[in-house]
């Protein structure tokens, strides 16, 4: 998804909140995918080792949890 992150979610993740406002702080556009209604997200996630959300998609970087210093990093080196 070209310009855009992608955060995977669930309805009660307080910090997928946090990440979520944080984007929109920074005026990044973002896809959000809840893995509590969507099989198939919650299962690419777990193949890709991820037991919890939220994980945040920025460009190639998987960043789990709500990392400011690494978000930072990732929207900066994807141009978002």
């Amino acid at each position: 998804m070209a310009g855009k992150a992608i955060v995977y979610t669930t309805p009660t993740c307080p910090y997928c909140v946090k990440v979520k406002e944080f984007l929109s702080q920074k005026g990044v556009e973002f896809v959000e995918v809840d893995v509590a209604s969507d099989f198939q997200a919650r299962q690419e996630l777990i193949r890709k080792g991820y037991r919890g959300v939220p994980v945040t998609v920025i460009g190639e970087e998987e960043i789990p949890g709500f990392d400011v210093a690494k978000l930072e990093e990732a929207i900066a080196r994807a141009g978002l």
